[in-house]
C-alpha cells in the first residue's frame, strides 16, 4: 500500500509539471515547487561561481531555474562552449548566464558578471 500511495505521488508531480527545488527556490509563492512550464527560453539564469576549473572547460555554479534547460534550481558542473568565458569570472562572483544541452551535455554558451 505505501508502494502504491508512493508510486501515484510521484505520478500526480511528474503529471503536474512541478518539479521539487528544495526549501525557499519556489518562484511562484509555493514552497519549494517550481513551475517550468510556459518560461523563457531566451532568458538569463541567475548564479554564483562556486569553482572554476579552466583546464577541463568546466564551472560549477549554485543557480536558480535553468530556463533553457527547464531545470530547478541547485548547484551542478557545467562545461563552457567558449573557454574564454572562464577568464571573465571568479569564485564568488554573482554571474547571469545561458546554458544550454550540447551534445547530451549542459553546457554554458554565455556568461557575464551579474549587474
Amino acid at each position: 500500500m505505501k508502494l502504491l500511495k508512493t508510486t501515484l505521488m510521484s505520478t500526480t508531480l511528474i503529471l503536474s509539471g512541478a518539479v521539487y527545488a528544495g526549501p525557499g527556490h519556489g518562484t511562484d509563492g509555493h514552497e519549494g515547487m517550481v513551475d517550468m512550464q510556459g518560461m523563457s527560453h531566451d532568458k538569463m539564469s541567475e548564479g554564483t561561481v562556486k569553482k572554476i576549473n579552466p583546464d577541463a572547460g568546466k564551472i560549477m555554479i549554485e543557480h536558480g531555474p535553468l530556463y533553457t534547460l527547464n531545470m530547478p534550481a541547485m548547484t551542478m558542473v557545467f562545461l563552457v562552449q567558449d573557454r574564454s568565458l572562464l577568464d571573465q569570472v571568479s569564485v564568488g562572483d554573482k554571474i547571469n548566464f545561458i546554458a544550454e544541452n550540447i551534445d547530451g551535455k549542459p553546457t554554458v554558451t554565455k556568461l557575464e558578471p551579474a549587474k
